[in-house]
């Protein structure tokens, strides 16, 4: 439990980083579009509108996490979590410094690149957890790292607002400090959780390659593992095809600023927060994993497609509402199966395969984002977000025959 503590205290202050800087990041876009070599590429290619612009550098931060997640996994599983969670907090801090001087799409890409790489770790952390904690409390504790997680997102643009007032730069400087600083708390405190971390490899079973491993999710994709794997990178696809967009959305229909984007992102992080921390394990008892996430699709499916009809303002935050309800009840779910079905020394190796389908998520739905936003409707993102995620739910139907017996029981309290 101590552990799961020090890394929650970690998750935490490295969101609360990362969203000190985000949510300003199509703010940013906006300031220094119309220069550079890579806005006139975008010209020359149709992509000229600040939707497609913001869209492309989600989607960077997404290609590099692709790219790396999977590698930083098997890192993991054989050198140990505590060192590859060490390069992550690293990468940020870099990113952030970056963001606080980026003048043109270029350095703002840079930023976004560096930060992906490094976020690849997402997978270390959380079979960090999965070493940590019993297999019939893992997404409780899935979900308590969540609310960390999302205090951090709660708080986090509260500073970068504030932050504002010191020039452009005073939000990436903010988050860059922070990132040393949980740097510096990590090493010291967060212990090594995997056993397997260092031994003689002759003593061990050979973990698969990182390519053959994504091989596998896509020709074995009934596998539970395989299934599980396509439920959070399809899901995770949808849910960044509305976010890609989401502040150009509410700037134009509410009238939303980059000084007021921050009491969103507060509203949205404190339901999370709330959600994972106190009702996620309730839930999971009563209903089991499997189809507790399969209710959460639903809830996320309707928030989204109430963002875009939403009247008023009141009608948008019931709508919104749903959204951090419907995340809180899928994706720790099926991250804590899927800790149960894959071998303990391919944990880091499969998490990071995860990471690797929900980055493409994040490259085809902020793609698609962008181009619908600029072209067919500002509110077409997230009707389209929301008809993909209830098609995703038939692949979890019978979850619970295909997992052991106690992710489809009530968990014990």
């Amino acid at each position: 439990m101590g552990r799961l503590v020090v890394l929650m205290a970690t998750a935490f202050v490295d969101m609360m980083g990362n969203l000190i800087v985000f949510p300003l990041v199509p703010f940013y876009a906006e300031r220094v579009l119309g220069h550079g070599p890579v806005w006139t590429a975008f010209n020359a290619m149709g992509l000229g509108g600040a939707g497609a612009a913001v869209s492309l550098l989600v989607m960077s931060y997404a290609i590099a996490q692709l790219i790396a997640a999977p590698y930083w996994g098997r890192f993991s599983d054989r050198f140990g979590r505590r060192p590859a969670l060490m390069v992550g907090l690293g990468a940020s801090a870099v990113a952030f410094v970056i963001f606080a001087f980026a003048d043109s799409l270029e350095l703002l890409f840079l930023c976004r690149i560096v930060q992906g790489a490094g976020g690849g770790t997402v997978s270390v952390v959380q079979a960090y957890v999965a070493d940590a904690t019993k297999p019939e409390d893992r997404a409780k504790a899935l979900g308590w790292l969540s609310a960390a997680t999302n205090a951090g997102v709660a708080i986090g643009p509260v500073i970068g607002s504030a932050a504002m007032n010191l020039g452009v730069w005073g939000p990436g400087i903010a988050a860059a400090v922070i990132a040393l600083i949980n740097m510096v708390f990590a090493w010291k405190y967060l212990a090594e959780s995997n056993e397997l971390a260092g031994t003689d490899s002759t003593n061990r079973p050979a973990p698969r390659k990182s390519p053959e491993a994504l091989r596998r999710v896509v020709s074995h994709s009934r596998e539970p593992a395989s299934r599980l794997i396509w439920i959070y990178g399809i899901t995770m696809g949808s849910y960044q095809m509305m976010n890609t967009t989401l502040a150009l959305f509410l700037g134009w229909k509410f009238a939303v600023t980059e000084k007021t984007i921050g009491i969103f992102f507060t509203y949205v992080g404190a339901i999370s927060f709330v959600t994972r921390a106190l009702i996620l394990g309730k839930m999971v008892d009563r209903f089991g994993e499997a189809r507790l996430s399969r209710h959460g699709m639903v809830l996320l499916a309707l928030g989204l497609a109430g963002m875009a009809i939403a009247p008023n303002i009141p009608t948008l935050a019931i709508a919104v509402a749903l959204v951090p309800l419907g995340t809180a009840f899928t994706f720790p779910c099926v991250t804590g199966l899927l800790s149960r079905v894959v071998p303990k020394h391919e944990r880091g190796l499969y998490m990071g395969v995860q990471q690797t389908f929900g980055g493409a998520g994040r490259v085809l739905g902020p793609l698609f984002g962008g181009f619908a936003y600029d072209h067919l409707g500002h509110g077409v993102p997230f009707i389209t977000a929301a008809i993909v995620v209830l098609a995703t739910i038939p692949l979890g139907a019978g979850m619970e025959r295909l997992v052991p017996a106690r992710a489809s029981k009530p968990l014990p309290t």
